[in-house]
């Protein structure tokens, strides 16, 4: 490989997994699906003993004859192989070769077959099968994570007999930790030492969950370069290579650490890569295949230890918040209202994902829960949600981060997860975690780790760059777990449900009273119809009783009371029919100039009460936008009233006004007429209510309830204030 300049910047792009070479210790030979000869290390020359040797073109009967090799031997071995769809089982076939032992490890890459050829023998000699057994026994008993760790790293230690063997536990961010060691009396230790992510770069951190060890056998030999024909344009894929040679960066860390050999063994949990079982020598030192793959059995015991212990704890966790979950959610059920079941049991909702401190973001409002920062602050981290955060769930354990204004409050706030209820109408829950204050021990400063020489390359990790140097991290708090985010999704289905639940129970409500309206419009129009009729028959025969001289004037008078009656039936029934059309009328928004109808509506009414001594003052008339027709009946109304129970005072005086206010014109008609009792005054817009004092007066009781709905279906308020003797002001607001 040419020596290219490279930096920590591009480790992550290097193509570590076509080098182009091997390393010195074994020869590879690579074959295609004929079983031709299409890549050979330039070594092999050294496997066959021919100076001269070219194996490119040879088909594998060829490389078994010029290696002395039984017959289909080779052969056999790469057939059972493809047959049954997988090396790994069958690895190594034991071979001797001139006289000495050989594995032949087989694997596949792409269209091709790689043949790797490794010494079979190791530079320590151990009875390994013999200790396997022991090491299982003592990797199963412990229980401790820290105990499983350290036990892990003896057995590895006494199954290889490298120097150092450590635990090295990746962090979320790809850096690493020592998590545990065994190390040779006289080295210092490394324990609880972290490592940049840059130390292991992703597309190695990729290979070592396809390759479970990797050993690098001496740091100081010269790689072996790899020859095909010219028709090979395409570098050799070494993905699956025991051989691959060591990235040049990587080699100059070891050397600078002052390591001879390393090997390593992958730790995996649910997939994905925990850890390593990091391994360093000081001096050379080569372990076979069979040896190596004893160390890994260690690693995959590890792992499923590892696993399990995981997947105790996360049972165990995610019982807990389905717990918080079920209370929450039955909770949901039972409330119509969705803001007061989520804020019912605070406690439940905190714990649901292990926090401190909530916010319930809905219907405009803001609900803190917990220990969260001042409602300000939370003000603008909500405006900020609702510019930033598009997805339904997310979370961060270093808010500042990503909301450096957040800094002010970290340490009550370091963390957030996300639930968006509704995007559009910015409704949320935010959980927060405070700051986990913690000091890091580095091998070697993270940013100080490239050196210029004067060739143009860049040495990696100067020997100074592995001294402790420790940082205080701040403004980070405990990780969100799988656990927490997925606790916080089925919140998020519970909510959606209740809602969808509240929804249909709306919609029935809504056909109820539709089927309501037309029952009782259905009604109204049966009262004009059927009512009606013998109503004015009963007016008739009154007044016709009335005037009959044959009867006395005692007998007039009750026919006169029977007429009267019948008038206020008919009133009343119109009355009804009025409030009845009023849910269903449509209407027209514009922009209606009031003082015109107040002044009709004044006129009209000076005219009723002319014997009165009446005193109607107008104030501002601001205009209304709304439906004219049925502003006017609000008006004709509300100053009927006022005239009709002020009719008795002397003068009686009669004040409408209007004004704005935020948005909104706000009315009011004042009296100084009888006065509402205070008990009333809740009851004074239902239907047919009227008060005591006001009983042997002309009305309805329909007239006020008219009012008060018009005015809602302008999306308005209506109230009243009043006081027994010293009369009414009837008040009603419309947004303009």
């Amino acid at each position: 490989m040419k020596n290219i300049p490279v930096d920590l910047t591009n480790c992550d792009r290097e193509p570590i997994h076509i080098p182009g070479q091997i390393q010195a210790h074994g020869f590879l030979v690579v074959i295609d699906e004929a079983h031709i000869i299409r890549y050979a290390s330039t070594n092999t020359s050294q496997l066959a003993r021919a100076p001269d040797s070219n194996l490119l073109g040879l088909s594998v009967a060829d490389l078994e004859q010029r290696l002395n090799v039984e017959e289909n031997t080779i052969s056999n071995f790469i057939n059972a192989g493809k047959s049954s769809g997988a090396f790994d089982p069958a690895n190594p076939l034991e071979l001797k070769i001139n006289e000495t032992d050989y594995y032949l490890i087989v694997a596949a890459s792409s269209e091709f077959y790689l043949l790797e050829f490794e010494p079979a023998f190791s530079s320590f000699n151990i009875q390994v099968q013999n200790r396997m057994g022991r090491s299982i026994a003592e990797l199963l008993k412990h229980k401790d994570l820290n105990d499983l760790l350290n036990a892990a790293a003896r057995q590895v230690k006494k199954i290889i007999g490298y120097d150092r063997v450590m635990i090295y536990r990746f962090g979320d961010d790809g850096h690493g930790e020592v998590a545990a060691e065994e190390r040779e009396a006289g080295l210092p230790s490394w324990l609880g030492l972290h490592y940049p992510a840059s130390d292991i770069p992703k597309q190695a951190r990729e290979l070592y969950k396809l390759n479970l060890t990797r050993l690098i056998a001496n740091v100081h030999t010269e790689t072996t370069q790899i020859l095909t024909g010219p028709q090979n344009s395409i570098p050799l894929d070494l993905t699956r290579s025991q051989l691959r040679a060591v990235s040049p960066i990587h080699i100059q860390y070891l050397k600078n650490m002052g390591v001879a050999s390393s090997f390593s063994i992958s730790i995996i949990c649910n997939d994905e890569l925990w850890g390593l079982i990091a391994c360093h020598h000081y001096t050379p030192k080569f372990i076979d295949y069979r040896s190596r793959e004893y160390a890994k059995l260690v690693g995959q015991i590890l792992s499923s230890a590892l696993q399990y212990r995981g997947e105790i704890a996360d049972q165990h966790r995610l019982e807990a918040s389905k717990n918080s979950l079920s209370k929450i959610a039955k909770s949901l059920q039972e409330r119509t209202n969705i803001r007061q079941a989520l804020l019912h049991d605070p406690a439940e909702l905190l714990a649901l994902v292990r926090a401190t401190g909530a916010l319930v973001v809905i219907g405009g409002a803001i609900h803190a829960l917990g220990n969260t920062p001042p409602v300000q602050e939370m003000e603008h981290l909500v405006d900020w949600l609702k510019e930033n955060i598009e997805v339904s769930v997310c979370n961060t354990k270093m808010l500042s981060a990503m909301y450096p204004e957040s800094r002010a409050y970290q340490g009550l706030a370091s963390g957030m997860m996300v639930l968006t209820i509704s995007r559009e109408l910015g409704e949320y829950i935010v959980w927060f975690k405070p700051e986990v204050s913690q000091t890091i021990n580095w091998a070697g400063q993270p940013a100080d780790k490239q050196e210029l020489q004067a060739n143009g390359m860049l040495n990696i990790s100067p020997r100074q760059s592995f001294e402790v140097w420790s940082e205080q991290v701040s403004g980070s708090s405990e990780t969100w777990s799988k656990q927490d985010t997925l606790a916080v999704n089925l919140l998020r289905q519970e909510i959606e449900h209740a809602v969808t639940l509240k929804a249909d129970a709306v919609k029935l409500l809504n056909e109820s009273l539709r089927l309501a309206y037309e029952e009782l419009e259905t009604f109204s129009y049966t009262i004009s119809h059927d009512l009606k009729s013998p109503i004015a028959s009963i007016k008739g025969y009154a007044q016709l009783l009335a005037r009959d001289q044959s009867i006395i004037e005692r007998g007039k008078e009750m026919a006169q009371r029977i007429a009267d009656r019948a008038d206020q039936m008919n009133l009343m029934i119109g009355a009804i029919l009025d409030y009845s059309r009023i849910g269903k009328s449509a209407m027209q928004l514009l922009l209606v100039p009031t003082r015109p109808i107040i002044d009709e509506t004044i006129n009209d009414l000076l005219l009723q009460y002319a014997d009165s001594a009446l005193e109607v003052t107008v104030g501002e008339t601001p205009d209304l936008k709304g439906d004219r027709t049925m502003l006017s009946q609000v008006f004709a109304n509300l100053l009927g009233n006022a005239v009709k129970y002020s009719q008795y005072a002397t003068p009686a005086k009669v004040h409408v006004a209007g004004w704005r206010d935020d948005g909104h014109i706000c009315y009011a008609v004042k009296d100084n007429g009888l006065g509402i009792a205070e008990k009333d005054l809740p009851k004074v817009f239902e239907l047919f209510h009227r008060m005591d004092n006001v009983k042997d007066m002309e009305g309805s009781g329909v007239g006020l309830a008219i009012v008060k709905r018009i005015v809602e279906k302008h999306d308005g308020r209506i109230w009243a204030e009043s006081e027994i003797g010293q009369g009414s002001t009837f008040y009603f607001r419309i947004k303009h």
